[in-house]
């Protein structure tokens, strides 16, 4: 008998990550791979794009140090386990203007420099309130800013460590949201309401 040559066979996370890839995602939907889990996200409704230009214009407007943002900047995060790299695109990546880190970059960029994400609570809202965070945390993005419209809360999370943020604050629509260095300024709710 002869000895055959085998090509190494694809391990479950590849498999997933390739087919993640070659996904052809409906004009509009958005496909993220998080903690090895495919999320394929609708658009977005009216709201959801508001909360977002508030948080926008508020941080073009105050934001201690300049910054640049991208309402759809895919990420590429860490890996968890036996998971593939988490593939994100947050509703919002903030980064200082002066990085220029958006410049030239490939659609799935590493998320170093990256000074703050933000999501609006989509249909699956566990995914934004726990898969996501875990995913930044481990990354180590600084602050994480979750809009849950659901519950009518605004969350920051912040000082990743050990794939979870150690710090939290939580305040209703209507009241002011400290947001620190390099930001540096209380973001406003009431339009939120």
């Amino acid at each position: 008998m002869t000895a055959m040559a085998h090509e190494p066979m694809a391990t479950d996370k590849e498999t997933l990550l390739d087919f993640f890839l070659s996904l052809d995602t409906p004009e509009g939907f958005r496909a993220e791979l998080v903690e090895g889990e495919l999320v394929v996200t609708p658009p977005t409704d009216g709201d959801h794009e508001d909360y977002l230009g508030i948080i926008n214009e508020q941080v073009y407007g105050q934001s201690a140090t300049p910054m640049r943002s991208s309402g759809g900047k895919g990420l590429v995060l860490s890996s968890s386990g036996d998971h593939p790299a988490d593939h994100v695109i947050p509703n919002a990546t903030f980064a200082p203007r002066s990085l220029r880190l958006f410049r030239g970059a490939p659609p799935w960029m590493p998320s170093d420099g990256v000074a703050m994400v933000v999501e609006v609570t989509s249909s699956k809202p566990r995914n934004d309130r726990e898969g996501k965070r875990y995913a930044y945390a481990r990354a180590g993005i600084p602050l994480y800013l979750l809009v849950d419209h659901d519950r009518s809360a605004v969350t920051l999370f912040s000082e990743p460590s050990d794939g979870d943020y150690g710090g939290s604050t939580t305040v209703p629509f209507g009241k002011a949201l400290p947001l620190p260095a390099p930001f540096s300024f209380d973001l406003e709710t009431t339009e939120f309401e």
